[in-house]
């Protein structure tokens, strides 16, 4: 099999402030941003990938969720975290937009195990609903 992550769903308490953290601060261009802002999306999200994006939805919409996937109890859940690599001039690059954002790391990680190998370097922080997200880069 070879798959690949499609999308992620992240759940956010103001759609509009997600999509400009993720936009400004993490760096990720939005998908479907003007047409949410129009009224003619339901949610934003941002692009990680030519192959994957992460969905910004929000707290409201976990009314009919569990219906949607089947799966009694599945919204709203949190997730431990998910990670992103980048290049390790975008990794520099991120630290300096979090700092000049006020964005707390929360952690960091050396020679830690991924997808790739061991990258050799990471770091955690929380977007503005508590999501945390861990970067790393590889050499």
């Amino acid at each position: 099999m070879d798959a690949r992550l499609d999308h992620l769903v992240c759940w956010v308490s103001d759609q509009l402030a997600a999509l400009r953290f993720y936009e400004e601060v993490v760096g990720l261009p939005g998908v479907r941003a003007a047409e949410f802002r129009d009224g003619e999306a339901p949610f934003p999200s941002v692009r990680v990938s030519p192959e994957s994006i992460i969905d910004l939805m929000a707290y409201e919409a976990t009314r009919g969720v569990d219906e949607g996937t089947g799966v009694g109890g599945s919204a709203g859940h949190p997730i431990n975290h998910f990670c992103l690599a980048v290049s390790r001039e975008d990794f520099d690059a991120l630290k300096v937009r979090l700092k000049e954002h006020g964005v707390r790391v929360s952690g960091t990680g050396a020679n830690s195990f991924g997808a790739q190998g061991i990258a050799p370097e990471t770091i955690y922080f929380a977007d503005l609903d508590g999501n945390v997200l861990e970067v790393r880069y590889y050499d």
